[in-house]
């Protein structure tokens, strides 16, 4: 059954019979009499057409707003629409609209949406850095034809990109140029037509190309948006040729630091699903050769490397406090120094960042706070006050996973005989320079080695981070323990012992949480709660535990964790007006997207429909329906959470 409506009149007494809390959303929390007469607002009226229940109501609250966005007066909705499975439902928008809503591109069509930065909300403005002079010459010619869009063009510096060159742009900051691909029309070699490669941003106020956020997002793009994805390989290419690494985000403020650096693995991911195609072979030996450059020059280099124990920290360079984050974020930070002072916290803060006030400890919390934004875990007790002396498990499996990777496409796909070109050298090596796969596979070893005398603790069964600075283990317990697993950096026994001893510190009814509670501790003004604590879950934990999980045999283990991520997304969308964001509490299933730690939950801004999720969110729920059977995404569906369902014998791997 299906009527024609009017939407704007249907809309309007919707929302005032049912948004009882007046959000622009019908939740739970609503006290509307759950049920509403559709029929009423056709064309031709009929009383039979009842909509009733949160989630019928709020689906109808989305499609009304849907066909309102389009312009439209009247608009038909199906019962089908409204009673679609919520599995269905939430997996066709990811893959129908929400990625398409996350897409940017940075050219003539797509800067006026990539180019804002909703962080800073500053005048747009571009940086394109040294040897990009097609990017610059088209930007300009966009600035000078469009004035109205204020755009302004800067180059970067010629040489060594300096903490204090990135703190004396941070009042003028701007989005970092990416990759174009530039085509000629056939017939007409003199019209040329230039495109940005696509990429995928996180959502909320990032408006800006992660890598850690894009690979997980990636899970879920690669049968529908292959071209977005080859896209984000190109760009990551191009930041690494022109800045040196891939960078945290595309944004001047992030030139000193890089993110978790997981190239290798997007790259072969794409590889496989394009190696038919006539260029696919040179876009992984390009994304190889860049990710060995950055592997050199940036993560196995002074001073993120520790020349002691021979493993790797996050030691990104920088100068005073982010200027992405308000100071009211580091509030208990410079609390000490507003008395000294006599200061405000916004003086404070400004002071100490144009060097007003010398405050050493000031210094060395930052050098530690840098670190904890590159490790992609700002912020969590595991990290803060001491990430830059930290050789963590998570960094190391990952130059794991790329010794492995490179040894492996190496040996595959070029015949074992990798040919070093100019652009990707590095410092010393001479011109024509030629690899094998050995070489790798010997890096890999002795990392091996490494992660099992420092990282291993057999009493506890676990990974832990080593201090390279204390010479000691953090006693820290961080879900990243299992990351071992995703690299096969573990033994048959230590995977047993991580299933056994591990996995129960952080398995909740939501799925995993990123710490332990005990790391977590008591919360307080002194420890505020941090986003990357318990109770809080996230996306790419829970996607490498599974994987990780998998590969070791595990399949229940994983099966069972995966069920428990994707019932909680489930139940939050259908009984929240279609939500899906940034993290959740792990620990329940009401309100788990009521995270309100350090800087909120983005995703949840939103009102009448969702228009975009959040990115490695619906990556981490298209990804893990593809684990399930069919039998297991019907359970989902009906709304059985993982104990009803496994309870009653269900099977939920393929």
């Amino acid at each position: 059954m299906s009527v024609s409506v009017e939407v704007d009149r249907a809309m309007r007494d919707l929302l005032q019979r049912e948004d009882t809390d007046n959000d622009g959303l019908i939740t739970i929390d609503d006290r509307g009499p759950k049920e509403f007469a559709l029929g009423r607002y056709a064309k031709e009226p009929d009383s039979q057409f009842d909509v009733r229940g949160v989630y019928q109501l709020s689906n109808l609250l989305q499609e009304l707003f849907l066909a309102q966005k389009q312009g439209l007066v009247n608009t038909t909705i199906s019962r089908s629409q409204l009673e679609e499975d919520p599995v269905h439902r939430l997996s066709r928008l990811i893959t129908t609209s929400w990625w398409d809503n996350l897409t940017r591109r940075l050219d003539a069509d797509g800067i006026e949406l990539a180019a804002p930065d909703p962080k800073l909300k500053d005048s747009p403005r571009i940086y394109v850095p040294p040897g990009a002079s097609e990017q610059y010459a088209y930007y300009s010619a966009i600035a000078k034809e469009r004035p109205a869009m204020l755009l302004d063009v800067q180059w970067l510096p010629e040489g060594e990109v300096t903490a204090r060159y990135v703190q004396s742009i941070n009042n003028k900051p701007g989005i970092l140029a990416l990759d174009i691909e530039i085509s000629y029309l056939e017939g007409q070699p003199s019209t040329k037509q230039t495109q940005g490669c696509p990429f995928v941003v996180p959502g909320g106020h990032f408006n800006e190309l992660y890598i850690w956020d894009a690979c997980f997002c990636i899970l879920g793009m690669l049968d529908t948006h292959l071209d977005v994805v080859k896209g984000i390989v190109k760009n990551f290419v191009f930041e690494i040729k022109h800045y040196g690494k891939i960078l945290n985000a595309n944004r001047s403020y992030y030139l000193g630091r890089a993110q978790p650096p997981l190239l290798t693995w997007l790259a072969l991911k794409t590889f496989e699903r394009t190696k038919h195609e006539p260029d696919a072979l040179d876009l992984l030996t390009s994304a190889i050769l860049a990710a060995r450059k950055e592997y050199h020059e940036w993560w196995t280099s002074t001073p993120r490397l520790d020349e002691g124990s021979g493993l790797s920290r996050y030691r990104p360079i920088g100068r005073g406090s982010p200027p992405e984050c308000r100071p009211i974020v580091f509030a208990h930070v410079f609390a000490p120094y507003t008395d000294k002072y006599g200061m405000t916290l916004e003086e404070v803060c400004r002071a100490y960042n144009d060097g007003s006030i010398i405050e050493p400890d000031l210094d060395t919390f930052f050098d530690h706070d840098r670190a904890v934004r590159e490790s992609g875990h700002d912020t969590s007790n595991r990290v803060e006050g001491v990430c830059a002396d930290l050789a963590t498990v998570d960094l190391n499996c990952l130059l794991y996973q790329i010794e492995n990777d490179i040894a492996f496409a190496t040996q595959t796909y070029f015949g074992d005989h990798l040919v070093i070109p100019p652009d990707f050298l590095i410092p010393g090596e001479k011109a024509d320079t030629i690899e094998s796969s050995n070489i790798w596979r010997e890096r890999a070893s002795k990392r091996k080695v490494l992660i099992d005398r420092f990282f291993w603790n057999e009493p506890e069964g676990m990974y832990f981070d080593y201090n390279t600075v204390t010479k000691q283990q953090s006693t820290a317990e961080s879900v990243t323990c299992l990351w071992p697993l995703w690299c096969g950096a573990a033994s048959d026994q230590q995977a047993a012992r991580l299933v056994k001893d591990g996995i129960p510190r952080f398995e909740c009814i939501g799925g995993l949480s990123s710490t332990s509670e005990r790391t977590r501790g008591t919360v307080n003004a002194v420890n505020p709660q941090k986003q990357w604590d318990y109770p809080h879950g996230w996306a790419p934990h829970q996607v490498l535990a599974w994987d990780g999980l998998k590969s070791y045999g595990y399949h229940n283990d994983a099966d069972r964790l995966a069920y428990r991520w994707l019932y909680m997304m489930t139940r939050t969308f259908r009984d929240w007006n279609g939500t899906v964001c940034e993290k959740y509490d792990v620990t329940q299933f009401e309100r788990s997207h009521y995270v309100d730690a350090e800087y909120g939950n983005q995703g949840r801004d939103f009102k009448y429909a969702p228009l975009t999720g959040f990115g490695w969110t619906n990556g981490s729920y298209i990804y893990g329906l593809s684990l399930l059977n069919d039998e297991a995404r019907k359970a989902l569906g009906q709304g059985l959470a993982y104990d009803d369902y496994f309870a009653g014998g269900g099977k939920a791997h393929l």
